[in-house]
């Protein structure tokens, strides 16, 4: 996980209502130089986009908002390349185990973030990051957590994003910006390829 999240630094967080649009939004996101997706299982649609996108190519694809093993299931059948939770879920990251997929369970505090080690889970989705301290809690809990490195999510944008990236114990941002559910939906790929490039322009500084 490290290495392809780190090769990026920022991951689309991607709501699709209908899966018939994931083979479009992957050639948009691979345009953009942006070459990986969170598709959220908070629509029905989920697991066939992700099964979609992930027999398109070019991209690595991932399966979000995943909140049982049950859920683990289905998105490492879809093809989901790794899978990322809101919490820490002991039996979602168990599951991963399972199937050979490493699992990105969110934690905002010390004492979930000992819990995600004890789990042997060392990178964690700092979720949601807007609301729980921002970039100064993630640089706060670094200190004490030095070999934990952190995917913030929630709340980022491009105005707020390179905040947390300039910190060492960030491996990756998450965020929606570049993929707007709207333009999605009305079938405006050019604009996520736009906003996408726009995002790798971002990391050009660090």
């Amino acid at each position: 996980m490290s290495t392809f999240l780190g090769a990026n630094r920022i991951v689309p967080v991607v709501v699709l209502d209908d899966p018939a649009a994931a083979g479009p939004l992957a050639d948009a996101l691979v345009a953009g130089g942006l070459p990986v997706a969170e598709v959220t299982f908070r629509t029905g649609a989920a697991a066939e986009a992700i099964a979609r996108m992930s027999r398109h190519g070019g991209v690595t694809v991932g399966a979000g908002t995943v909140t049982t093993a049950e859920q683990v299931d289905a998105a490492v059948t879809a093809g989901a390349s790794f899978v990322v939770s809101p919490g820490l879920s002991a039996a979602v990251v168990t599951r991963c185990r399972f199937h050979g997929v490493p699992a990105l369970p969110g934690a905002t505090t010390a004492t979930e973030i000992m819990a995600a080690l004890e789990l042997g889970v060392d990178v964690v989705k700092f979720f949601p990051a807007g609301t729980s301290g921002g970039a100064k809690a993630v640089a706060a809990l670094s200190a004490p957590f030095a070999n934990v490195r952190f995917v913030p999510t929630g709340g980022i944008d491009a105005s707020n994003a390179l905040d947390y990236l300039r910190l060492p114990s960030v491996l990756a941002v998450g965020g929606s910006w570049m993929v707007p559910r709207a333009a999605i939906a009305a079938g405006d790929f050019a604009a996520v390829t736009r906003l996408a490039a726009d995002a790798v322009r971002l990391t050009a500084s660090l």
